[in-house]
């Protein structure tokens, strides 16, 4: 418990100041202790209402949905579809995958800023990005990096890009809780430690807020 509160409140600071990283940050942690599927069932009700509390701070969801209903509704029905796979991994497989994932994020978030996109091209890649964060989603609840790739191309300024964010990753829990209990993976005592989380989760979130509101546009991209 004490590792999780540990890891849970790094990656709720890490959200509150960017506003993604929550998922990817917690896993990468609780993966090195516990194994893969837990580590994902414990970040389905933290990321979940750390998500509804930064949509609730930022505002404007109706708008921000009608205007990333493409990406959001593709992603939910893709990691529905997904998490009936991962009970059927192996843990090291599972494993693989999470790490994968984190080290291509971290990677590419560094060293690779992906061209502006232009308007016309906006709803065909919003498809494309749904359903790659729906399949990575699915398998490791880490879905950031597609989903990331595709608003830094639309060059969103720095609340507009929490208040999506925040919007697509709420979202995507609701499938992903969904289908890991559906799964038999969340449930139980999962569910209780995943739920005691919240709290840590959003200790961090409040401190991650007030370190953006020093940040400068070109620091936070």
């Amino acid at each position: 418990m004490l590792i999780a509160t540990g890891a849970f409140l790094l990656a709720g600071t890490i959200k509150g100041a960017v506003g993604i990283g929550l998922p990817t940050a917690s896993i990468g942690i609780l993966s090195q202790f516990y194994d893969a599927g837990l580590a994902i069932a414990l970040v389905v009700f933290p990321s979940m209402l750390s998500n509804a509390w930064q949509l609730y701070r930022a505002g404007d969801a109706v708008r921000a949905f009608r205007d990333y209903r493409i990406i959001a509704i593709s992603m939910m029905v893709v990691i529905w579809w997904t998490t009936s796979i991962t009970a059927t991994v192996s843990q090291n497989t599972l494993l693989l995958i999470v790490g994968t994932a984190v080290v291509l994020f971290a990677v590419t978030s560094l060293l690779v800023s992906p061209p502006r996109l232009p308007d016309r091209f906006d709803k065909p890649a919003q498809l494309v990005a749904g359903i790659a964060s729906g399949l990575l989603g699915g398998l490791t609840a880490i879905w950031a990096p597609p989903m990331v790739t595709y608003l830094i191309a639309r060059r969103l300024e720095k609340d507009e890009f929490v208040r999506i964010t925040g919007l697509l990753i709420f979202l995507g829990t609701l499938p992903l809780c969904a289908g890991l209990w559906r799964a038999g993976l969340f449930g139980g005592t999962q569910a209780a430690i995943s739920a005691a989380m919240v709290i840590p989760a959003l200790l961090g979130f409040q401190i991650g807020e007030a370190v953006r509101r020093r940040l400068h546009a070109e620091r936070f991209q």
